[in-house]
């Protein structure tokens, strides 16, 4: 196995086939953010998101997605155009991936494309032992989306930050008040079927206890670009309307059942409550 991949694995604890799949499907989005810096994705477009919160920031739970914004508008950017950059970054590490550009809806700024690997033959490479793949189908494919936003709503800050494995790169990423703004739009606005996104009001509440700084001007930006704010500006007073909105809807069971399958730690789920997430945006801080 490769030396760099060994200590990726590392930091991860793996007992079961899901958590030997989770840390292989992080090691793979790892190594495909490597592989978009080499071809200098990040001269045009930042990472922000769950995946963004959880490789650069620690969000604590496990995260399916890589998510960018444009640094300005492009409606042909190439998303397309950087699938030979990932398959090759990927092989240089012993992983065997296929990717595939979806066709962009008309009616949607968002480029999209898939990362899928089988399952079980990028096992191999990781050397998980015969015990942790038992439960696994011999056709099963890991599979990781990314997106690009081509038109991204205005007023937002990036930073470089540095990633030091597999080797040391820099990804191009929201500041966090902007990825904490990113991650209450889709608590506020997400529209997910009948079901409630737990994930939401996880990263929520992690932010607010380790990063509360909130940039309520790109909340804004993004509100007004999905069509769910159209008044005057939105205000702390608005914002908290909104929220208390959201926490008198929200159906915390579901919630606490989606996001289980993503922690750790269940126990961090105990609490949840209209009253607790009411307590917890008492600390987000308004910048």
């Amino acid at each position: 196995m490769n030396e760099a991949v060994e200590q990726m694995l590392a930091r991860f604890p793996r007992e079961t086939a899901e958590d030997h799949a989770n840390a292989l499907r992080e090691v793979l989005q790892q190594i495909a953010l490597l592989g978009l810096w080499r071809a200098k994705f990040f001269e045009h477009a930042a990472f922000y998101g769950d995946t963004a919160l959880r490789v650069l920031h620690g969000l604590d739970r496990y995260s399916e997605d890589l998510d960018f914004s444009l640094l300005a508008p492009d409606p042909a950017f190439p998303l397309g155009g950087y699938g030979d950059a990932l398959r090759r970054e990927l092989a240089s590490f012993g992983f065997e991936v296929d990717f595939e550009a979806r066709p962009r809806r008309e009616d949607s700024a968002i480029a999209s494309a898939f990362l899928r690997a089988n399952t079980l033959r990028q096992m191999i490479v990781i050397r998980p032992g015969e015990g942790a793949v038992g439960g696994i189908h011999a056709r099963e494919l890991l599979k990781i989306t990314l997106e690009v936003d081509t038109d991204p709503p205005p007023g937002f800050a990036t930073e470089s930050r540095t990633v030091l494995l597999p080797v040391p790169f820099a990804v191009r990423v929201y500041t966090l008040p902007d990825l904490f703004a990113g991650k209450m739009h889709a608590l506020l606005c997400r529209k997910w079927g009948g079901r409630v996104k737990g994930r939401d009001w996880y990263d929520f509440v992690w932010c607010a206890a380790r990063h509360p700084g909130l940039r309520l001007s790109h909340l804004e930006a993004r509100m007004r670009s999905s069509g769910h704010w159209t008044g005057d500006a939105l205000t702390p007073d608005a914002f908290h309307g909104l929220f208390r909105g959201a926490v008198g809807a929200l159906n915390v069971k579901q919630a606490r059942d989606e996001v289980r399958p993503f922690v750790r730690d269940p126990d961090a789920l105990a609490l949840w409550s209209r009253e607790f997430f009411l307590e917890t945006a008492g600390r987000i801080v308004l910048v």
